[in-house]
């Protein structure tokens, strides 16, 4: 990660799946999982309520967040995520 970002909302989309990424790959003992799962489908929800150009800019930073990454496994989440969290639809 970065210690400067070119903008606030690069900041946000990165803090943002860093919280995911942990709670996604918790096991029972760090965080129980019926939270978990309320935690990522509140997430679901409300990225899937912005406007079309704002989830367009999201689905572009985790684009480049996972062209970007190392980590094969974080990578497949980051390429995941925009179906995952309701970005776009199934049928797209």
């Amino acid at each position: 990660m970065t210690s400067s970002y070119p903008s606030l909302t690069r900041a946000l989309a990165e803090a943002l799946v860093d919280v995911l990424w942990f709670i996604d790959g918790s096991e029972d003992e760090q965080m129980d999982q019926d939270d978990a799962v309320k935690v990522m489908e509140g997430v679901g929800h409300v990225v899937s309520t912005l406007p079309s150009d704002q989830r367009q800019e999201l689905i572009e930073l985790v684009g480049e967040m996972a062209a970007a990454e190392n980590n094969p496994a974080r990578r497949e989440f980051l390429e995941a995520f925009p179906e995952g969290f309701g970005l776009i639809d199934d049928a797209s």
